[in-house]
């Protein structure tokens, strides 16, 4: 979201519920001349897996601003404005809070830029998209070295679990319409349980919760600001990383994956978040830290499969869903590398009627 000039959309701006409409322009109208708004120029600019949704709107003197659209009932602003004020304090670029309204969820907004990461990777191309990872990863390491304890709701077992839970809630029985039996609801408790315990024995940091390309957005400068981070928590070091790096919407080769995971690893071991040597190999040895976020990289999976499935059948987005496959195919791998997850990968092979897949990177271990 950037001061770039953008040519109005002829695409009207719908509004299903007219009180909110109501509400909405009584709070455009006192900031239209103090901010330099065109209130003819507005328009829709995206919206997301949420009740959110955002719109654009041009300046007098040829920028461009953001108007988030969070219904309160549904959306709760706060977070957000929040985590912004952690991240500006941590030296990234986040969209400047030019007004808001906690009452009614609307919110003024900078506007770094039209376009986001991943529109500038071409998945046959990765060494043209490199440069655009090595900056997410230095974006990455400043967000984590500001992290403190208590400052974000902490990302702990409870959590984790309800997340687990999505995948055989709404992904299993409500998508695929399987219901597991007693042997294989032993199957699922007993890998969640080994899920939760791994991801909870790492060094705990800021985690975005959703650090991907596509959430990263393209300055007129070309460095990249942060976007959707309002569902910021206190976690796992290895969540973010695994979230960039096994992307919801584009997958790479293993080797491509390695290296800027070991370069991530190499900038943090540097900044002091892995712990020291003696509290633990994280910073010592990498394939201990890869075989780490492989474990969360898992717990991801699962709950966004999950998610995939409630947004498709609950909330009417299907287009969610049609990414799916590239989840299962992620579970599917990671399980095939893990003995102990033997029994997950079988459990999973039955739901989708697939054949196992042989281990690669680091083999059965």
């Amino acid at each position: 979201m950037s001061d770039t000039p953008i040519s109005p959309s002829p695409v009207a701006v719908s509004w299903p519920d007219p009180a909110r409409e109501a509400a909405f322009q009584a709070w455009l109208a006192p900031l239209i001349g103090p901010q330099g708004l065109q209130g003819a120029t507005l328009r829709p600019a995206s919206s997301d897996a949420s009740f959110r949704r955002y719109l654009r709107i041009d300046t007098a003197r040829g920028a461009s601003r953001i108007i988030m659209d969070a219904p309160p009932d549904k959306e709760d602003c706060r977070p957000f404005v929040a985590v912004q004020a952690l991240m500006h304090g941590a030296g990234l670029r986040v969209p400047e809070i030019l007004a808001w309204d906690e009452a009614h969820g609307f919110l003024l907004l900078s506007d770094l830029g039209a376009q986001t990461a991943i529109e500038r990777l071409d998945p046959a191309d990765p060494q043209a998209a490199h440069g655009w990872y090595l900056q997410a990863v230095d974006l990455l390491v400043d967000w984590q070295k500001a992290s403190r304890a208590g400052a974000l709701p902490p990302y702990d077992e409870a959590l984790l679990r309800r997340e687990l839970q999505l995948f055989p809630d709404w992904y299993v029985a409500r998508h695929r319409g399987v219901a597991l039996d007693e042997k294989q609801q032993a199957v699922l408790a007993r890998a969640f349980d080994a899920i939760v315990a791994h991801n909870l024995a790492v060094p705990r940091v800021f985690v975005h919760r959703d650090f991907m390309m596509r959430n990263l957005i393209v300055g007129g400068d070309a460095r990249l600001g942060v976007l959707d981070f309002q569902d910021a928590v206190f976690g796992p070091i290895t969540y973010d990383i695994a979230s960039l790096m096994r992307d919801a919407f584009i997958s790479w080769e293993e080797d491509f994956v390695i290296d800027l995971t070991v370069r991530y690893w190499e900038k943090a071991r540097k900044a002091g978040l892995l712990g020291a040597a003696s509290e633990s190999g994280w910073g010592t040895d990498f394939g201990e830290f890869y075989r780490a976020v492989d474990w969360m990289a898992l717990q991801r999976h699962l709950k966004v499969a999950g998610i995939f499935a409630r947004i498709t059948l609950r909330d009417g987005k299907p287009k969610y869903l049609a990414d799916a496959p590239r989840f299962i195919a992620y579970i599917r791998a990671t399980c095939a590398r893990y003995r102990e997850l033997a029994p997950l990968l079988r459990l999973v092979d039955q739901i989708e009627g697939t054949q196992a897949v042989e281990g690669y990177a680091f083999g059965r271990i």
